[in-house]
């Protein structure tokens, strides 16, 4: 089968596709076989193939944390997957792929609604945005939720999220059509942070108040003037650090805010972390993708998709990501 291969840690542009041997349908107990259609591409993906992602897996590897397919089979104890379904899939790495083998509790059904290219957006994007706003923020109806980097696959989540549990989306970015990309999902309101200091227009828009919830996948100077447009007893989530550069968090402001700093890393929930999951952590998840998915059949959630390109082509997708072109899901096709 065709796998983009890392051989050694290092820029992206020096690996390729490779033949490598195919998936074997002999599966061990709780193992899954898919034919992979699409695979999502991340800003992680880059740091994995260098080697400075806390999820480098053992070189060689093949890149790739998410991917939406078909099931081929099933190990014999599998009883909530069957061959034929449709489904996206989590894993450490491999989605870079033809085929894969992957644990049960890590591939969940999609509905006929869903194609492969959207579908990508869910086993990691939109899983990170329903476990910030929902488990973690218990966002509630009418609150405020502000986005940063709305234009790019993760920012777009949080908004569609959002929007679906009823919050008032205030979306920033740093151009007019990143901006019109999250309003097409229901922004509320746009920021252009090149144009005005976001933290005056929060502060503008909410009365004073400030925003309930803080969505931040760009840290940096951005997160510390978060800190300055966050409604008292606020919640606000470091998703990432696009910016470049890691935020230290003043306690003193937590303090006389009443605020509070979540971090979500869904490898730990997606299995990919070293501390080993629960069974009540797979049921959530379990949960978490149904309810995601639900919510798409009903047409609460519209995942958007940059632009698909061949497995061959996967430096030029990681260029699009890394140039800060995309807006919504790079994604590859095998």
């Amino acid at each position: 089968m065709r796998a983009v291969l890392c051989r050694e840690y290092g820029d992206y542009h020096d690996i390729g596709v490779e033949d490598v041997a195919a998936a074997s349908d002999e599966l061990a107990p709780s193992m899954v076989l898919l034919d992979i259609a699409t695979a999502g591409l991340g800003f992680a993906n880059v740091l994995s193939i260098a080697g400075t992602h806390q999820n480098s897996p053992a070189v060689p590897f093949i890149p790739g944390t998410e991917a939406a397919g078909s099931i081929r089979a099933v190990a014999d104890n599998v009883g909530n997957l069957a061959p034929g379904q449709r489904v996206v899939v989590s894993m450490p790495h491999g989605a870079f792929a033809e085929q894969v083998v992957a644990h049960a509790d890590n591939v969940f059904p999609i509905p006929d609604t869903l194609d492969f290219p959207a579908a990508t957006n869910f086993p990691t994007i939109y899983a990170t945005a329903y476990a910030s706003l929902v488990w973690q923020a218990r966002m509630r109806p009418g609150e405020t939720l502000l986005v940063h980097g709305a234009g790019g696959g993760s920012g777009l989540a949080a908004v569609d999220v959002g929007k679906a549990l009823g919050a008032t989306v205030i979306a920033t970015a740093g151009d007019s059509a990143k901006l019109a990309a999250a309003k097409s999902l229901g922004a509320d309101h746009l920021i252009n942070y090149r144009e005005e200091p976001f933290r005056e227009a929060v502060l503008g828009l909410t009365q004073g108040r400030g925003a309930d919830v803080i969505f931040d996948p760009v840290g940096g100077d951005v997160f510390d003037q978060s800190l300055r447009c966050i409604a008292p007893e606020g919640r606000i989530f470091p998703i990432g650090f696009a910016g470049g550069t890691i935020p230290q968090i003043p306690a003193n402001i937590l303090l006389v805010k009443n605020i509070s700093v979540h971090g979500i890393y869904w490898g730990y929930y997606g299995g990919w972390a070293k501390q080993p999951r629960t069974a009540e952590t797979i049921t959530r998840v379990r949960e978490a993708m149904a309810a995601l998915s639900q919510w798409q059949s009903a047409g609460k959630l519209k995942p958007l998709v940059h632009a698909t390109y061949d497995l061959s082509n996967f430096a030029t997708a990681l260029d699009v990501i890394t140039e800060r072109r995309a807006i919504g899901k790079v994604v590859l096709t095998t």
